[in-house]
């Protein structure tokens, strides 16, 4: 299988991205709360309860999402992991709460800071569709699950502002943006990880603007340009005030009402890490790990009990 998926996004921006340091007082974007919401709702069908867990990149992915998982798993344990370390921090900043408040001992035990030790969930809201290489993202959520553990994530799919790519095709400039991955895709690249029983699905959710202004700054904070085409360097006054005409004239919802309309396709997806199986060979090396893990449950993954 490839692993360059999706195949126009430029690992350095991606990298710079990922690493920006964060901006005092900044808050994770709203679509991105919105969708972490919609995707906790979504746990009430997994009946397993995870003793620990990992809260992937929460100051992008949603640092709301903290607290309403801490209401669903409040006996739990959870990791959360930024990087860098500024990350680190203001994740700390937000989300720890202070000695004296009786919050903080009633949700999970908080740490920052890898699990020593593989648990039994990974959150990652909205953040594969910007990693430069998905597939080894992939595999590093499986290495951190103990087996019969799963990941929850979610991203945004192929149909994202379609309206924006259109404006900029009609205008002759270079896309807006890199292309994201179907999610059928993304389940293909599950499987290839090593997760089993992975379960996609979509929705399309639609935001109005009121001016092309407040639609540029709300793009802003969820995400930049990867694009290895995109434009070189920066663009000029004269150009953002044709941008804006465009976005005005190209956005305009079909009521007529002034406000401006585009696309975001959400990609919702979970998988669990199954139990090992044993190859049979002539000749078959198994490390101490899968031994043990074959020992405990059974070499076919099966279930079992009543």
């Amino acid at each position: 299988m490839s692993t360059q998926r999706p195949p126009t996004i430029d690992p350095v921006a991606a990298t710079r991205w990922a690493q920006r340091r964060p901006v005092p007082g900044e808050t994770s974007p709203w679509l991105h709360e919105e969708v972490a919401r919609r995707m906790e709702d979504r746990l009430q069908w997994i009946v397993q309860k995870p003793k620990q867990w990992v809260h992937w990149g929460p100051l992008q992915g949603g640092v709301q999402a903290q607290a309403l998982l801490s209401q669903r798993y409040p006996d739990s344990e959870c990791f959360v992991l930024e990087a860098p370390v500024e990350r680190a921090r203001a994740a700390h900043d937000l989300i720890a709460k202070p000695w004296w408040q009786p919050a903080r001992w009633r949700g999970p035990k908080l740490h920052f800071a890898a699990p020593a030790q593989p648990v039994q969930m990974l959150w990652a809201n909205m953040a594969l569709h910007t990693a430069a290489d998905p597939e080894a993202l992939i595999g590093e959520w499986h290495r951190l699950l103990s087996v019969e553990g799963f990941a929850m994530f979610s991203c945004l799919g192929p149909d994202t502002l379609r309206e924006l790519h259109a404006v900029y095709a009609r205008m002759g400039w270079p896309v807006p943006g890199h292309e994201f991955t179907d999610m059928h895709d993304w389940g293909d690249m599950l499987v290839h990880a090593g997760f089993a029983e992975p379960v996609m699905d979509m929705e399309r959710i639609t935001l109005t603007y009121s001016t092309p202004q407040s639609l540029l700054a709300e793009l802003r904070g969820l995400g930049r340009n990867l694009h290895p085409q995109r434009f070189a360097g920066l663009r000029s006054r004269a150009w953002l005030a044709r941008l804006h005409a465009a976005l005005s004239q190209g956005l305009a919802t079909p009521a007529g009402d002034g406000r401006l309309q585009v696309t975001f396709e959400i990609v919702y997806g979970h998988a669990f890490k199954p139990r090992p199986r044993l190859k049979v060979q002539p000749e078959t090396t198994v490390s101490l790990e899968q031994m043990r893990s074959v020992l405990k449950h059974g070499p076919t993954g099966a279930k079992t009990g009543a």
